[in-house]
């Protein structure tokens, strides 16, 4: 079947009511577009879990700040077109701001425990966009399943949290990062990088190994995992650290060094020239 393309919330709905209907299952993976391989292993997860797969493309205005890169944040929907096709999507929903915002939102969706530290600290407002276009994605959709990916560790722990609290009908599944052959994380901010910069990217990936092989050889104290990562960021001369973060990975809570939780997540942002790139890593602590 063809990959249909969709433009306004009528549409989506009433594209989807029969499947509905027939009791068919509905997996949408939300996107801000221009997709790359990560994105395709959240199409392929959903392809393989539902009988219907939506992927949403919009650049969500609500969660960028306003020195951030809304107005130039890339965009290419003939291209994401061709991936959502070759892996199988049934539905692109492709709506304008003012589509989805039609007039100055004054409702706004905010999980207050997790999204004003790390990096909701550093991007205030950031995760009460995420939220709130992902409620309003939900309601247009009303998906049984809803796919992200774990690099942004932090918006999948949000997520969850809301689908939790609001008692959201469906599922939310998180994808393993992909990686370059190099171990940088897949990022539509990568198009940003110079070559020298692209080089210099996969001190992210060094530095939460290395925090890693710390916590497998018994580093609990979050001041020495965090020690850890800042010595391999400090010997890139391009990478400027904007959040180094170390917390408990089901709760985003503190690491308590005399009771150490299951797992740490690591999770840090780094400025590589003008861009600021994101990378995580959860930890099984032994």
């Amino acid at each position: 079947m063809p990959l249909e393309t969709l433009t306004t919330i009528p549409e989506l709905r009433e594209r989807l009511l029969p499947a509905r209907r027939a009791g068919k299952s509905v997996g949408l993976v939300p996107t801000m577009g221009y997709l790359h391989r990560g994105h395709a292993a959240l199409v392929d997860r959903a392809r393989a879990d539902n009988d219907v797969v939506v992927t949403s493309v919009f650049v969500n205005p609500l969660q960028f700040g306003p020195n951030e890169d809304f107005a130039r944040y890339p965009r290419d929907l003939d291209a994401d077109r061709r991936l959502l096709a070759a892996h199988g999507a049934d539905i692109v929903f492709a709506p304008s701001v003012e589509e989805m915002y039609p007039r100055p939102i004054v409702t706004h969706v905010e999980v207050e425990s997790l999204s004003g530290r790390m990096e909701g600290e550093r991007r205030p407002g950031h995760f009460r966009g995420v939220a709130t276009v992902v409620g309003k994605l939900f309601n247009i959709a009303q998906p049984d399943r809803a796919y992200f990916g774990e690099k942004d560790y932090q918006q999948l722990q949000v997520i969850r949290r809301m689908v939790a609290d609001l008692s959201f009908p469906l599922e939310i599944v998180g994808v393993p990062t992909v990686r370059d052959v190099d171990g940088v994380a897949l990022s539509s901010r990568n198009v940003y990088l110079s070559p020298a910069e692209r080089a210099a990217a996969p001190v992210l990936g060094r530095s939460l190994a290395a925090a890693a092989d710390a916590i497998a050889a018994g580093a609990v104290d979050p001041r020495d995992i965090e020690a850890a990562i800042r010595g391999v960021l400090a010997a890139e001369p391009l990478a400027e650290p904007d959040l180094v973060a170390v917390a408990a990975a089901d709760t985003l809570e503190p690491v308590d060094p005399k009771a150490p939780p299951p797992a740490i997540a690591l999770m840090i942002a780094v400025r590589i020239g003008h861009t600021r790139l994101i990378d995580q890593r959860v930890v099984a602590v032994p």
